[in-house]
């Protein structure tokens, strides 16, 4: 089969890699956009040292682009990390169309930050799709799912580095086997059990200490690396990375409340519990550990977050 591969950052490169390394027919890869300032995409720069043909285009919108498309005689496109809508006419282009990863057991958490929400919201399990894109946003009948666990320290960057990445890989590797034999299933999603969260930003991770602290716990895991939770010390802003929720008896201490500080970093006090926080970033600053930080700061029990 003659495959295109449509991705980006490292993810894109390592199916890449992993489809050329056994022997498929790639063809070509489509890649996002150059950024001004930023290093060349992992994938662009893979793609360009096995000799094959780049494209970049900045929309999928008009005839053009399909005709260019169309040249190349696809039998497959692989889509491994897609972040611009692409259209229908645009999928069904190759002989057999499109697959796409995506990093959630669809239909639930539909969006472009679905690992992130999920341990966000207290889920226990998260998985991956691959599934047949349609006109709308990871909506199409799904091929195949693999399901992961979120351990109760899991972080987003943990999920997805040591679990949905290395399984992605062999799920797509996977799924173009399954397409050439004629053997992928097309099974439609379930509207009614579906759900859809936007990109995690900013301002949806600050970090209110009135909540419980297992919420608190949840959301810092949720933001960890990006887009980092946050709340303020002094009137400036602090992110909290690595942190752990403190098990035994309630704190004592009103919510926000620095209430120790361990050689390890400080304790802060949310509702029925503690958050330690082990690895924070002050603003203007770079990571560091919560203990250099308090150090740094003057931070000292009975000082208040938020």
């Amino acid at each position: 089969m003659r495959i295109v591969v449509h991705g980006q950052q490292a993810f894109g490169k390592a199916v890449l890699d992993a489809l050329v390394d056994r022997g498929e027919e790639v063809i070509a890869v489509y890649v996002a956009p150059d950024r001004e300032g930023r290093p060349p995409d992992p994938l662009k720069q893979a793609a360009l040292a096995r000799d094959l043909a780049v494209f970049q285009p900045t929309s999928f919108d008009g005839e053009d682009v399909n005709t260019e498309f169309a040249a190349l005689q696809p039998d497959l496109c692989v889509m491994a990390y897609v972040t611009l809508f692409v259209p229908e006419s645009f999928l069904n282009v190759p002989t057999h169309g499109s697959i796409q990863y995506h990093p959630s057991l669809l239909p639930k958490h539909r969006g472009p930050s679905s690992i992130n929400w999920s341990i966000i919201q207290g889920d226990t399990r998260a998985g991956l799709t691959i599934f047949w894109p349609d006109k709308g946003l990871d909506t199409g009948p799904i091929l195949l799912q693999q399901e992961v666990e979120i351990g109760a320290d899991d972080t987003l960057g943990s999920v997805y580095f040591d679990k949905l990445f290395p399984l992605g890989i062999q799920a797509l590797v996977e799924s173009v086997d399954l397409v050439r034999s004629g053997e992928a299933a097309k099974i439609a999603q379930n509207d009614a059990q579906a759900s859809y969260e936007s990109w995690c930003r900013a301002e949806n991770v600050e970090i209110d200490w009135h909540k419980p602290v297992d919420e608190v716990y949840n959301l810092i895991r949720g933001a960890n690396p990006q887009p980092g939770a946050w709340t303020l010390h002094d009137g400036s802003k602090l992110q909290i990375y690595d942190a752990r929720k403190l098990v035994g008896a309630a704190s004592s201490g009103a919510p926000g409340e620095v209430t120790r500080v361990t050689e390890k970093g400080f304790a802060a006090a949310a509702t029925g519990g503690e958050i330690l926080a082990l690895r924070v970033r002050p603003q203007g600053g770079e990571k560091m550990s919560a203990a250099a930080f308090y150090a740094a700061a003057g931070l000292t029990p009975g000082a208040r977050l938020g």
